[in-house]
């Protein structure tokens, strides 16, 4: 700005102490002092920080200086409780930040974390926690959050800048061969077996499975309508909700050779009444996770898998076999109840006379596998016991 002489005014004012030492100040966009929180060795160091300051105020970039001095955790939990999340991200959000995130940051204002801060927090998590995808998780969640503190014009730039580090190199998942998931099934018990068979043959998701009920089952059929999740929280309590996404709600046509399968645990297991739950426990309680966990395990040892095949890689061991079978991505995509961004899915189709071709084929695929003669696989295929 110039004055009436035609010079310009100086930005801010600077003055020197008795020590020596000097100090900088100006006046703020919503006019109120604002001193530099250092004094400066020289008159030349306090100009030039007035100058920054002038700098930003023109670009638009000015932030008050106490604007960051907002505690990390409490913006955190703040951030997700404002988000719209489904209870498995939620619950993945706040186990991330209270194992890996808030011990090094919890502490700390905003403004206090930065990118040497960040760099040496990865490197001690890489070094200390073996499930490298885990700290890929942490650190998109820590930018995340410091993104929207950027938005909020708390902090003027986001310190997660390590490229690639929220990458996850995740393996690749196992498939199961068709005895190993027979053996898979007869080694969890007869009052869990068709839970492996549909976790495979459906393919459907465990908290899919923990929300159907008697009526989701069209025996004449061979069919299973998908409504609802039913998923665990950390806390051990179920939080029924809609499926992971759209695509989720969907009629599973089965393979034929399921049939006796079904029958027997409707008739066995489940719940009475159309709302009866189609898994419950031995003490008739809604299966747990803890307690599945520990039939899987030693079920998985008893097939001879290995430490590391999950429940999930079911899936993608039936999504394998439905492929082999002459399934087309779209079919695999409906059957599993997954959703695509790509726009050249939207018009492929795939109805239900597509999906019982696929899921014929599947009990094809799967009979031809069973009159083969095994000697790779510890366990095969035992037919139950009739009945009577």
């Amino acid at each position: 700005m110039a004055n009436k002489k035609g010079r310009r005014r100086r930005f801010g004012a600077v003055r020197q102490y008795r020590s020596g030492r000097w100090a900088a100040s100006y006046l703020g966009p919503d006019g109120e002092r604002i001193r530099a929180d250092a004094t400066f060795a020289t008159k030349k160091e306090a100009e030039i920080w007035l100058s920054q300051v002038e700098a930003d105020l023109s670009r638009g970039d000015w932030r008050a200086p106490d604007a960051g001095a907002v505690g990390f955790e409490v913006y955190a939990n703040k951030w997700v409780e404002e988000r719209e999340l489904s209870v498995r991200t939620e619950d993945l959000y706040r186990h991330l930040l209270r194992l890996h995130i808030l011990p090094t940051f919890g502490g700390l204002d905003l403004d206090e974390i930065t990118a040497p801060r960040v760099r040496e927090w990865r490197a001690e998590r890489l070094r200390t926690t073996e499930a490298k995808t885990t700290i890929a998780k942490a650190y998109r969640l820590l930018k995340g959050i410091l993104e929207t503190a950027v938005d909020d014009d708390l902090i003027t730039r986001n310190p997660c800048r390590i490229k690639g580090a929220g990458k996850e190199s995740a393996a690749e998942r196992r498939i199961a061969t068709v005895g190993q998931v027979d053996a898979l099934a007869d080694a969890i018990g007869i009052r869990w077996k068709l839970m492996v068979y549909l976790g495979a043959y459906g393919p459907m998701r465990p908290e899919e499975l923990a929300g159907l009920r008697r009526r989701d089952v069209d025996l004449d059929n061979l069919m299973v309508r998908v409504r609802v999740a039913e998923p665990e929280r950390t806390n051990g309590k179920r939080a029924p909700g809609p499926t992971k996404s759209d695509a989720g709600a969907r009629v599973v046509v089965l393979p034929a050779f399921l049939r006796v399968d079904l029958e027997r645990h409707l008739s066995w297991f489940a719940e009475k009444g159309p709302d009866g739950l189609l898994f419950v426990g031995e003490k008739g309680a809604a299966f747990r996770r803890t307690s599945f966990g520990r039939k899987w395990r030693r079920a998985r040892e008893t097939a001879g898998l290995p430490d590391g095949f999950r429940f999930y890689d079911l899936r993608h061991t039936g999504h394998t076999l439905s492929t082999r079978s002459g399934a087309t991505l779209r079919d695999t995509m409906v059957r599993a109840g997954q959703s695509s961004e790509k726009a050249a899915l939207i018009y492929q189709h795939s109805d239900e006379n597509r999906q019982r071709e696929v899921a014929a084929g599947l009990d094809d695929l799967v009979r031809a596998e069973r009159a083969k003669p095994h000697t790779d696989d510890r366990a095969h295929h035992k037919e139950e016991p009739s009945a009577g």
